[in-house]
Order: C-alpha cells, then sequence, then structure tokens
C-alpha cells in the first residue's frame, strides 16, 4: 500500500469551499484508484503550499473532508433503506458535521505538523483519520448521552431525545423514550462502523500502518474501559482515588489527547523516543482536561458548556472532584458534609437547591480548589514533557498552545511553568 500523492488525485474543490451532507449527486466519484479507496470524492492537499492553508482552518478542513465521506456514505445508507438513511443515518452525519471544537482532529493534525508531516500523503492521512476521530467522537457523545439519561448535547436536545419527542405524542413518553435510546445506540454504532471504515481505507506507507492500526485499536478498547469502569462505579458506588483516576486516564486522558497526539506523531513518521515523549504529555494534559470537564459540570455556565449543570451529580459518576470531596469530609469527621453527597450524589431528581448544596460542599470542603490546583499541575507537567521533544518549530508552537486551551489551565500556570523553564522557582509539586 504506498501513500496518496497530489498529482494522484488533484483536489475537488477550492481550500475554504463548504460540501454539504449529500450535495454530491448520487454515483459521483470524484476520484478512482488506491488515493481515493471506498469511493469518496475527497479534496487532497496538493503540497506544502495546501498544507500551511489548511493550518489557518485545521477543523474547516476536517470539515470539508467529513462532508465528502458522509456525503458518500449516506448514499449508501440512502440505497440500503430510504427510511434508515433519512432518519437514522442523516442524523448522525449532520451530528458530526454540526461537530464542536474538533479538539482531537487538531490535535492530530498539529501533532503531525510538529513531526515534520508537511508532505501531501502525511497531510491527506492526517485529515481522513482526524475524521475518523471526529466519527468516533460522535459514538463516544451519543452513547455517553444515553447512559447519562442527558437532554442537552452542545445547546441542542441529545440524539436519543430528539427522536423519542418525534414519536411521544403518538405512543407516549414512555416508549418513544425507549425507542430513542434503542435508536440513539444504533446511530452510535453506525459511527463507529463509518469511522473504522474510514481508518480502513486510508492509504499509509508500509512502516507506518501498523503503528497506526494499532494505535487506533488500542484506543477504541480504552475508551469502552473507561465508559465502563465509569458506569461500574455508579452502580457499585465505588470512589476511591486510584479507582476513579484510572477510569479517567482511560475514557478521556487516553482518547481526548494521549491517542490523537501519538496517531498524528506516527502518520509524520517519527521515531519511538518521540512517541513516547508525546505520550507522557498526552497524558498529563488529557488528565487536566477530564478534571475541568468535572469542574465545569458542576460550576460551569450551561451557555458556554452546552450541557445542563450537574448531570455528574445527578448520574452519581464517581468523578475525581467528589471523590477528594469525600476523602477529606471524612478525615475532618464532617458528617454534615458526607450527608449532603449522600443525600444528592446519585439522585436522578437533584434540584437546584440541592446542586447548591453539593457545590458549597465542593469548595467547604476545599476539593474544588484541590482539584483545580491540580488542572495547573498536571498542564505545567505535560507541557514540560513537550518542550523535552525535539519537533519542527512550524508545528510545535500550534501544538503547545493547543495542550494548553485543552488542559483548561489557568494562564498563571503557564507563566509560572515557563519561568520555571528558565530556571525559576516553579517545577513539579
Amino acid at each position: 500500500m504506498r501513500p496518496v500523492h497530489a498529482k494522484d488525485h488533484p483536489p475537488t474543490a477550492p481550500p475554504g469551499a463548504a460540501e454539504p451532507v449529500g450535495s454530491l449527486p448520487h454515483g459521483t466519484v470524484a476520484g478512482d484508484g488506491e488515493g481515493c479507496r471506498g469511493g469518496e470524492g475527497v479534496p487532497l492537499p496538493a503540497g506544502p503550499a495546501e498544507v500551511r492553508r489548511i493550518d489557518a482552518d485545521v477543523p474547516g478542513a476536517v470539515g470539508r473532508m467529513l462532508g465528502h465521506v458522509l456525503a458518500e456514505r449516506l448514499r449508501r445508507a440512502r440505497l440500503t433503506d430510504p427510511l434508515f438513511g433519512e432518519e437514522l443515518a442523516e442524523r448522525v452525519a449532520r451530528f458530526t458535521l454540526q461537530g464542536g471544537k474538533r479538539t482531537r482532529a487538531r490535535l492530530l493534525w498539529w501533532a503531525a505538523r510538529a513531526c515534520a508531516g508537511r508532505d501531501a500523503a502525511s497531510a491527506a492521512a492526517a485529515l481522513r483519520i482526524g475524521s475518523a476521530l471526529e466519527l468516533l467522537q460522535t459514538c463516544a457523545l451519543v452513547h455517553d448521552d444515553v447512559m447519562d439519561r442527558a437532554v442537552l448535547r452542545r445547546g441542542r436536545p441529545a440524539l436519543h431525545t430528539d427522536l423519542a419527542d418525534r414519536h411521544a405524542d403518538r405512543v407516549g413518553p414512555e416508549r418513544a423514550g425507549r425507542f430513542g435510546q434503542s435508536a440513539a445506540v444504533l446511530a452510535g454504532d453506525l459511527a463507529l462502523a463509518w469511522a473504522d471504515d474510514l481508518m480502513a481505507e486510508t492509504p499509509l506507507a508500509p512502516g507506518t500502518e501498523e503503528v497506526v492500526r494499532r494505535l487506533w485499536s488500542d484506543m477504541r478498547t480504552e475508551m469502552v474501559a473507561g465508559q465502563y469502569l465509569d458506569v461500574q462505579g455508579q452502580i457499585t458506588e465505588t470512589r476511591s482515588l486510584p479507582r476513579v483516576l484510572r477510569a479517567a486516564c482511560l475514557k478521556s486522558a487516553l482518547y481526548s489527547v494521549e491517542r490523537p497526539l501519538a496517531l498524528g506523531a506516527a502518520v509524520a513518521g517519527a521515531d519511538q523516543v518521540t512517541l513516547r515523549r508525546l505520550g507522557d504529555a498526552g497524558r498529563c494534559v488529557g488528565m487536566a482536561f477530564q478534571l475541568r470537564d468535572d469542574l465545569d459540570d458542576v460550576f460551569g455556565d450551561p451557555r458556554v458548556t452546552g450541557k445542563v449543570c450537574g448531570d455528574d451529580i445527578r448520574e452519581g459518576k464517581p468523578t475525581y472532584l467528589v471523590a477528594v470531596a469525600r476523602a477529606r469530609a471524612e478525615a475532618a469527621g464532617d458528617g454534615a458534609a458526607l450527608a449532603v453527597l449522600d443525600r444528592w450524589l446519585g439522585d436522578p431528581a437533584l434540584t437546584e437547591r440541592g446542586l447548591n448544596e453539593v457545590r458549597n460542599v465542593l469548595v467547604a470542603t476545599g476539593a474544588r480548589a484541590t482539584v483545580e490546583a491540580e488542572v495547573d499541575r498536571l498542564a505545567a507537567r505535560g507541557l514540560r514533557h513537550f518542550d523535552g521533544v525535539v519537533l519542527d518549530p512550524e508545528g510545535a508552537g500550534p501544538l503547545r498552545d493547543l495542550l494548553l486551551a485543552t488542559a483548561g489551565a489557568r494562564p498563571e500556570a503557564d507563566a509560572a511553568e515557563r519561568d520555571a523553564a528558565r530556571g525559576g522557582t516553579g517545577g513539579d509539586r
């Protein structure tokens, strides 16, 4: 299997041109042969100049790639069954294209660029695998919303809620709800299948293919393992700090940051030392990302997060934030704080008053401050690992900035880290 080159398949659309789902005529294929396996009409970078134009808008480039890929997938879905194509496949495509920040795809792209990936072959592979990550994220979010009984996602009705609402008037809310959950499980499965298809259809150099396929396989398994530990912790009420951190590492640190970095570096042909050091940086930043997400669930603004506040409390999720609060309350013999946690954790009828009581406990026990400090510490540690890697300056700067933003650390934390790197008073705590 040889890499794709621009001369094999010239771009089918100018940079920045939007391609809505379903806009490709049925049966239209803009390209053929190895570089367009699976029949998608996919615009490929033509060389270093086009790669640098993509640098200016990576989410847009990934969105255009997804538009082309999903148009072909929808064509096939409609041929399989028109109702299936309209009600389920189109929702999966729309959910994916509406997207979020495309952080994982951006991490992958900039990791490839930081490892001197500026040729057409590695850039094309990075865009395709970044698009596959977005489809995998669709699977994870759709399934996660079912498991969490979340009603909103990105400020809109969650997919299972949207599907249920279509039938609630006819069959009643209970039956419609079960249908919505079942259909959403299938929607997530479809997104996963499309992600795997796109990965399998991505041409890679012989020395790169084995590494990339193994990383992809490990990432999918780790994601499921982390989600299982999460739901298992809810039912068993296991909230030990080591177990909570293990679940966070598997379901978020690896999947959200470390593996995307590794995939991008591998696509660019990075050596094992670089892969390992970027992995160390990614794991720290990924843990910071998850801990920040835990804080945002309780203290964040729904207008910013796009989700209802307190869902983790409502579901009784074994988060690090809650585990620290419980450990602090037990150590202090604070029965009142423990009573609040016992009363509201896992209560689906959590009220705003109850959520405020939990917030007060999280602040009074010092759990919020502890987790805030841990986010900063992990981010600083991750950046120290990152700064020790020899990378191409053209990609290293944007990647570092993206890692800092992903970690959600406070700006002063990075300033302290830079002072420490210059011989100041910072350092590991």
